[in-house]
């Protein structure tokens, strides 16, 4: 079993019984006690789940406060670059492209500073920087960054009423939205009502609303709901999700795109890689 999709059972478990013991879990999953330690210390230094004594719970607080960005960008990098490569398929040269703020969102502006004569909305610091310079220095800057205002967050987001604003005039083709967190009843979530306002705004701009949440959002819930399970025309994710999480997602979101991590083979330029089949609701 990947690491990822363990650790996404391991949150599982915790959110359905509240609380679970090392034993069980080894158990269940079919490995050591000191590996599911290590699992443990990973997602509690996440702020995941909370360490107790002999297991796991959920964590007292469910998200309240923004982690600032540089804190996150390193967690599940796998994860974010197979998701983020998997979701650049859908933007061709020439789009109006929303981006809000968080890291897996970064991880595709990324791979999106080779597509010519994009432009670029956001309201995220960090992936404006992104776009401050092309990509290779050999080639021409074909792109138009335009950043909102307002106020900024710890996870270097400008939020509020004149990021609103400033979104309501504008079209974009597509959005993509980062999220910290999403569940079956919460949907998705974010730890700012300021934040949450700005990336229904977001998604208000562009024609397809598409999320990208790594393996280890599932089960989290945070302050405050930005968009319900069915709101969106896409959500992308990792093959860490545990089958029980597939199945409600693949049941309530219109179009789930699953991605495997590390699977991917690149011949003549062309990735070439395995997916969940997608599935549209409309």
């Amino acid at each position: 079993m990947l690491v990822s999709r363990r650790r996404s059972r391991i949150i599982e478990e915790a959110r359905r019984r509240g609380a679970a013991s090392i034993s069980l879990l080894a158990d269940e999953l079919g490995v050591s006690p000191m590996t599911i330690r290590r699992d443990i210390e990973a997602l509690a230094a996440e702020g995941l789940v909370d360490k107790v004594r002999g297991g796991v719970a959920l964590p007292r607080a469910t998200g309240s406060g923004a982690q600032a960005f540089d804190s996150r960008k390193g967690r599940m990098p796998l994860e974010k670059r197979a998701i983020a490569r998997r979701a650049a398929r859908l933007v061709k040269p020439g789009m109006a492209v929303a981006l809000s703020s968080g890291t897996t969102i970064w991880a595709l502006a990324q791979e999106l500073r080779s597509v010519p004569e994009l432009t670029i909305v956001t309201n995220s610091l960090p992936v404006a920087d992104l776009f401050a310079r092309p990509a290779r220095a050999d080639e021409p800057y074909t792109q138009t960054v335009v950043l909102t205002g307002g106020v900024r967050t710890p996870s270097e987001a400008l939020v509020g009423p004149v990021a609103v604003r400033t979104l309501e005039h504008l079209h974009c083709d597509i959005a993509f939205l980062g999220v910290h967190g999403m569940d079956i009843s919460a949907g998705f979530t974010a730890t700012n009502l300021l934040e949450a306002e700005t990336d229904r705004a977001l998604v208000a701009a562009g024609g397809e609303a598409v999320v990208l949440a790594d393996s280890a959002k599932w089960g989290i819930v945070g302050l405050t709901t930005i968009l319900d399970l069915n709101d969106v025309d896409r959500l992308v994710t990792d093959d860490g999700l545990a089958p029980e999480a597939r199945a409600e997602l693949d049941a309530r979101v219109r179009e789930l795109w699953v991605v495997p991590v590390g699977t991917e083979i690149v011949v003549d330029d062309v990735d070439i890689d395995e997916f969940a089949p997608t599935r549209a609701r409309r």
